[in-house]
């Protein structure tokens, strides 16, 4: 048994170590091309991101492929699109249910219909920026923790990293970066749920694209293109989320608590759960997974 043990926790460390090379290997790529975001953020920011979205699933899979030496299991096609649509129609459901109550209670307030006519390049927008921050965050960051520190842990500490970095966004707050936290719980509980990637990233592009690009509100303290419906938000900050937006209210951290509570109990009930590297085989192997 010692040497089981001793052999599994010898696998899980390489495993980490060459996820960190994966991880390595991306941030590398994503500095190279910042002269590409400069750009974007000059001229096109839909080809500066679709550039950017392309490039980080390619060096994923090439990195995956070479690095790690197994095949991308998170980006299985059976099922893809399936999850995908499940989780673009999660996201836009959520944040409905933000906006819903910021409606009811006067915050959220109408003020006509804006375009349509870009709401399918908004969409691809929003896909390729829930690509990126996905496989970083989701499917290297969470696997590298999911491998010393087992899924709650990974659900954790990915979660938090995900809230730290927008701290850099116009208008983050200890509120802002709480709220977004909470989503990177969520979406890493959704990754969680059956290893593939398809899921967290259509969550991430359904509620940004409901944010902006449907309703008409910040997202992450930003204001990009037109919407579908024209509003204002206002009121106390405690419920508009200030300049962040809607998704720093109070109303996201129930809405937000409420899904993940939801995501964590279906991964504890149907048994994907991964014991950190201290207890590798104490604990019967997880039935679920990629």
């Amino acid at each position: 048994m010692p040497q089981f043990r001793g052999a599994i926790v010898r696998e899980r460390w390489k495993q980490a170590g060459l996820i960190f090379l994966s991880l390595l290997a991306l941030v590398i790529v994503l500095k190279a091309c910042t002269t590409t975001l400069i750009w974007a953020h000059n001229n096109s920011l839909f080809i500066g991101y679709a550039v950017l979205g392309i490039v980080t699933f390619l060096t994923y899979l090439a990195s995956v492929r070479w690095i790690e030496r197994r095949t991308v299991a998170e980006f299985t096609l059976p099922r893809s699109l399936s999850e995908l649509a499940d989780g673009v129609a999660t996201g836009l459901a959520l944040f409905a249910s933000v906006i819903g109550v910021l409606w009811a209670v006067g915050v959220y307030q109408p003020q006509g219909w804006g375009s349509a006519g870009e709401l399918g390049l908004a969409a691809m927008f929003w896909l390729f920026i829930g690509v990126v921050e996905e496989i970083l965050f989701r499917g290297l960051v969470y696997r590298l923790c999911c491998a010393v520190l087992g899924t709650w842990g990974a659900i954790v500490v990915s979660g938090l990293a995900f809230g730290l970095v927008h701290g850099i966004d116009p208008g983050a707050t200890a509120s802002a970066l709480a709220s977004v936290a909470l989503a990177g719980l969520m979406l890493g509980a959704a990754f969680a749920l059956n290893g593939r990637l398809w899921l967290p990233i259509g969550i991430h592009a359904g509620w940004n694209f409901a944010e902006g690009s449907l309703f008409g509100t910040a997202v992450s303290g930003q204001n990009l293109g037109a919407s579908l419906i024209e509003a204002k938000v206002a009121g106390p900050e405690l419920l508009t989320g200030g300049r962040f937006g809607p998704e720093a209210s109070l109303v996201s951290v129930i809405v937000l608590l409420v899904a993940t509570g939801f995501l964590v109990w279906r991964i504890a009930a149907l048994q994907r759960v991964e014991p950190p590297i201290w207890r590798a085989g104490k604990a019967a192997p997880s039935s679920g997974g990629a």
